[in-house]
């Protein structure tokens, strides 16, 4: 501001100026704006044809006025009515994809749904033996942890050759389902979302409907009942493997057997 204070009236000469960009449009904002804090003058004809309006009525202005309307706080009352309208919507979704879903199963049991076999088997590939590295990497850290932080506590009533027991039941009777859901649901679920949305962005899904084939039954079905068929697989074989882990872990020196199972 102080570089502005001695002028009286601004004026542009952009004879020598071949190209331009964005770039010059912002700067011109910035000038524009000091010079109307501090009640400047300015004469647009020196500028380009292009860019005369643009300071007043383009885009560049447009967008920061209505970023500044956003940013103002809203009333308290407002953002709880706000939130309670995003969860009636929210909660109406929910109770529209479960719908769905269990008409689809419907018409699957009834043999009116239509979807490509191969397809179903590529999903069930991309949900079995392609998520079994991930979730048996996960299911080891997991009992490493549990095994370190029971052994800590275990020493203190010299109780150690539980740990084994501590690990095996603890993956079996809980984390072995839990940790298996969690990660499918993390990354089948993440690639099923972001295809799915490319077929939307490309219209893949409204090619669909205007060829007669309804998407729950072509593109959802599929994705449902492979992971339907496959999460007891992997969470069967995350306990077979724990169950492994426990027999072997704790050795002969049990002083009796341990029940995986109440």
């Amino acid at each position: 501001m102080a570089a502005f204070a001695s002028l009286r009236r601004l004026t542009f000469d952009t004879q020598g100026l071949e190209e331009w960009d964005t770039g010059l449009l912002i700067f011109l904002l910035q000038v524009l704006d000091q010079c109307a804090q501090g009640n400047i003058p300015t004469d647009p004809e020196g500028l380009p044809p292009g860019v005369q309006k643009a300071p007043e009525a383009g885009p560049c202005r447009a967008g920061a006025q209505e970023a500044s309307r956003k940013s103002a706080r809203e009333p308290f009352l407002a953002r709880i009515g706000a939130s309670a309208l995003r969860f009636g919507q929210s909660a109406t979704e929910t109770v529209e994809f479960v719908g769905e879903a269990f008409l689809a199963f419907l018409r699957l049991l009834r043999g009116k749904a239509r979807f490509q076999r191969s397809d179903l088997f590529l999903i069930i590939q991309d949900c079995g033996a392609q998520a079994l590295p991930i979730v048996s990497l996960i299911s080891l850290l997991v009992g490493l942890i549990l095994a370190f932080i029971g052994a800590v506590q275990l020493q203190t009533f010299g109780a150690q050759i539980y740990v084994a027991d501590l690990v095996g039941i603890a993956m079996v009777r809980v984390m072995g389902a839990v940790m298996t859901g969690i990660i499918v649901a993390g990354r089948t679920g993440a690639a099923f979302a972001a295809e799915l949305g490319t077929m939307q962005v490309n219209e893949e899904i409204d090619a669909l409907k205007t060829l007669g084939i309804s998407p729950w039954k072509f593109l959802v079905l599929p994705r449902m009942l492979a992971l339907v068929l496959m999460m007891p697989c992997s969470v069967s074989m995350r306990i077979s493997w724990a169950s492994w882990r426990h027999d072997r872990g704790g050795g002969d020196a049990r002083p009796e057997p341990c029940c995986l199972f109440p």
